[in-house]
């Protein structure tokens, strides 16, 4: 039988009850709208955010506007490190990518939890690095590969967090993504279609052939998974 109370987030999900059931009070449900900015470059942090059923990008935006993915965050994990990294700051942009539901937990709490030293404290710490092989393996990814590994990439990570084979995505948002040019995204896109491995219409991308699919993305993805899952305290 399912534990009960199981909120949908594997950090906190993974919370032994009594713990768990001592945070839900603090934890509010929000809605992430599609295009929410949950923090800007720079800003002060004040809440971490635990994804049920969203997936969050983390942007660096250079001074120009222009903007590149460095990481995904769904229900693996936490939005905000920084808070109880100690730096309560940081160069990115979270941004929602795809719409649903989060919990959410003030820095204040989060700092009383983790004082406990409890499970919170260990859960948090295994997933930034995780996190953290993420945005190595990503900058790796776009330096070493093309746009069309880059782009089998970016699909299997988002569908890893969702719970259905398509994607609401325009080009110019996955070009912005994975700071390309839209032409190469529409090549990219338009090869993986003729492949029988997609189908993509206006803004919707809905994925045929997983297997496919990951047997012409690079190993970058492979590399991100197995640490996700090798750190992942879920049973």
């Amino acid at each position: 039988m399912p534990e009960p109370h199981l909120l949908g987030n594997h950090i906190l999900d993974a919370l032994p009850a009594a713990e768990r059931d001592r945070l839900l009070p603090r934890l509010r449900l929000v809605s992430m709208p599609f295009g929410r900015v949950l923090y800007e470059s720079g800003e002060k942090l004040k809440h971490i955010y635990f994804p049920t059923d969203c997936i969050v990008s983390l942007l660096y935006v250079m001074e120009s506007g222009a903007s590149a993915e460095i990481a995904i965050v769904g229900k693996e994990g936490a939005i905000g490190v920084a808070l109880f990294m100690g730096g309560q700051t940081t160069p990115s942009r979270a941004i929602v990518q795809s719409a649903g539901s989060a919990f959410q937990l003030d820095g204040k709490s989060l700092t009383l939890e983790f004082k406990r030293h409890g499970e919170m404290l260990h859960g948090l710490l295994r997933y930034t690095q995780s996190l953290i092989t993420q945005m190595a393996q990503t900058a790796v990814c776009n330096r070493h590969h093309s746009v069309n590994q880059q782009l089998c990439r970016w699909l299997l990570l988002s569908l890893d967090r969702l719970p259905t084979n398509e994607l609401k995505m325009t080009q110019e948002l996955l070009a912005s993504m994975l700071g390309v040019r839209r032409e190469g995204i529409t090549a990219a896109a338009g090869a993986l279609q003729k492949a029988g491995v997609i189908r993509y219409t206006r803004g919707r991308i809905t994925v045929l052939d997983r297997p496919k699919l990951e047997q012409l993305s690079c190993e970058c993805y492979s590399v991100v998974k197995r640490e996700t899952d090798r750190l992942s305290i879920l049973p």
